[in-house]
């Protein structure tokens, strides 16, 4: 200091230590025990009022949900890494402590798949899972269809975990389905809920089968950056011609850059789009239609097949250049994905049809807090500590509004 001017004050600073710990930390209590010499009672000291009834807090449960379900940890890794820092956690007793958290909040997911509902852009794409009751099923069909005769049995086997990423307003709510539905049933199912009265969602997908609902309630778009894919993975061998479509693209994802750095509303989106965007996919399907025309690639070539794709898909690939905030691909989805196609790397399956429900809901309950910039942590815990509340009236206790209750965000 220099011991001259005046002291004023100036918004405080901030430092951090960090510790280290254990994913769940535990408090021993050691209590007397006294023996009667007359009658052998066993008398025991009483634990502190501080111990609390429970031996698993709702915060311990809620590290547990957070652990599986979105760091992707298996049940049995968690256990032995307890077990070495001298807090041991069996899985089927870590699995209990899940359910109770999935017991807390699955009204809440309830509610989001009503709002999701009625949103006005849903992403929608799916990932093979595993569920070990379902493959048990395969089998016994398997073996009913050859004891009868048949080679093969005509009951469905694949099993899919579908993701739909929902904007409705201002939120994004995050839902996860896994079974026997694929993407296209999940959608439809989840339409049933939608008021007549709204408008027709804008549903972004890829071009597969899989993906189509009942198309007549929506309006669909299929993602240019899957077009874009098919010739940026033939570019070594047809480097010319993938060339000229690559650039294209490259052009309009980068006026999509431009009118979200711009901040444009979705109308004013359109209309750049309309003036920049329209003449450069205008070009690219006049040069398409001439490679055919002309002559000029094989129609049952690789490359032909990409060309193919673009030009069957169109108007639903260029959806952007018609409709009011029609996206132009579907990452938002398939990095939703990424949590799901992290728990099967690391634990491979399910072992049945409720295991897999407990995952859908937690994972989308942490999912949708993410999304919203809240702590999935302290919300997990506010589902538990107000359970009461939860049950009584859902819409309260979303991610982006429970805090409103005097609670952490």
């Amino acid at each position: 200091m220099c011991g001259q001017g005046r002291l004023y004050g100036v918004p405080p600073g901030a430092e951090i230590r960090i510790d280290g710990n254990a994913l769940l930390s535990a408090i021993r209590y050691e209590v007397e025990k006294l023996r009667c010499s007359a009658c052998g009672q066993v008398f025991t000291a009483p634990l502190p009022e501080a111990a609390g009834e429970e031996k698993y807090s709702p915060r311990a449960r809620a590290v547990l949900a957070v652990g599986r379900y979105y760091l992707g940890l298996p049940l049995y890794r968690m256990e032995s890494y307890q077990a070495m820092l001298g807090v041991p956690v069996p899985d089927a007793t870590q699995w209990d402590q899940i359910e109770r958290v999935a017991d807390s909040g699955y009204v809440v997911f309830a509610h989001l798949e009503c709002l999701a509902a009625q949103g006005e852009l849903i992403y929608q794409d799916d990932t093979p899972v595993r569920i070990l009751s379902l493959i048990a099923e395969n089998h016994q069909a398997q073996a009913r269809a050859e004891v009868q005769g048949g080679a093969r049995s005509k009951d469905r086997t694949g099993m899919y975990t579908t993701a739909l990423v929902v904007r409705s307003g201002e939120q994004t709510i995050c839902l996860y389905y896994s079974g026997r539905s694929h993407a296209g049933e999940n959608l439809t199912a989840l339409l049933t809920q939608r008021d007549s009265s709204h408008a027709k969602p804008l549903v972004m997908s890829d071009a597969l089968s899989s993906n189509a609902a009942d198309e007549t309630t929506l309006i669909r778009c299929h993602c240019l950056a899957h077009g874009r894919r098919k010739f940026s993975e033939l570019e070594d061998v047809f480097p010319d011609e993938c060339k000229v479509v690559i650039d294209a693209l490259k052009q309009v994802f980068d006026h999509d850059d431009e009118a979200a750095d711009q901040s444009f509303s979705a109308q004013e989106r359109l209309g750049y789009h309309q003036v920049y965007s329209g003449p450069i996919m205008d070009g690219l399907k006049r040069w398409l239609e001439q490679q055919f025309d002309h002559r000029l690639v094989e129609p049952n070539s690789s490359l032909g097949k990409a060309m193919s794709y673009l030009l069957g898909h169109w108007e639903t690939l260029t959806r952007f250049l018609s409709v009011p905030g029609a996206p132009l691909d579907n990452n938002t989805v398939e990095r939703a994905l990424k949590l799901f196609i992290r728990q099967r790397n690391n634990s491979l399956f399910y072992a049945t049809e409720y295991s897999a429900y407990i995952a859908s809901v937690l994972t989308s309950l942490i999912a949708t807090c993410v999304h919203a910039g809240i702590n999935a942590l302290e919300y997990l815990v506010a589902l538990q500590e107000h359970r009461a509340e939860v049950f009584a009236d859902p819409a309260a206790w979303l991610p982006w509004n429970y805090h409103a209750h005097g609670l952490p965000p």
